[in-house]
């Protein structure tokens, strides 16, 4: 697989996409048809101003509006591949594991999109991150530099890297 070069682009694999597609699908569907049967139900009550069931559906239906609409927008730049093989360059759908300049700690991490965060046990870095920027394309034993959000500039050694196994 092309590893994807523009910044906007998300690399998921097809499982991911998957996942987040069939959430998509439940919050058009499903999912705005329960809120607005709350909210309803949260209406006939009477007095809206002291009503906090209804506000609190409201907001709930605002936090899904926005899901959906970060959904959308996720699905829409998500480029749909295969797991790089090892000895690959590094790229999205790696687990990299990096040692700081100057320090024997390591830190592991899955290049791969924010979205996956939450639903795997490792930290995850975007490539478009400033050190996922400098390590994409590195192999192992390579050292990079990059601007941490502090101002600092960081330098890594890439110590291993191999496919993500999900």
């Amino acid at each position: 697989m092309s590893q994807p070069t523009d910044e906007n682009v998300i690399w998921l694999t097809q499982e991911a996409h998957d996942r987040l597609q069939a959430q998509l699908d439940h919050l058009r569907g499903p999912g705005r048809a329960e809120l607005s049967a709350r909210i309803g139900e949260a209406r006939d009550e009477g007095d809206l101003r002291e009503n906090g069931g209804y506000h609190a559906a409201k907001e709930e239906q605002g936090k899904a509006e926005a899901r959906i609409r970060q959904l959308e927008d996720l699905l829409r730049r998500a480029e749909v591949g295969e797991l790089p093989a090892s000895g690959d360059p590094l790229g999205p759908g790696m687990v990299v594991t990096i040692r700081f300049a100057g320090d024997s700690d390591t830190e592991t991490f899955l290049l791969g999109s924010r979205e996956l965060a939450g639903e795997v046990e490792v930290d995850v870095y975007s490539p478009q991150s400033p050190l996922g920027r400098e390590i994409v394309g590195k192999e192992v034993g390579d050292s990079a530099k990059y601007e941490a959000p502090n101002g600092r500039v960081v330098e890594v050694e890439i110590v291993s890297a191999e496919p993500f196994k999900g």
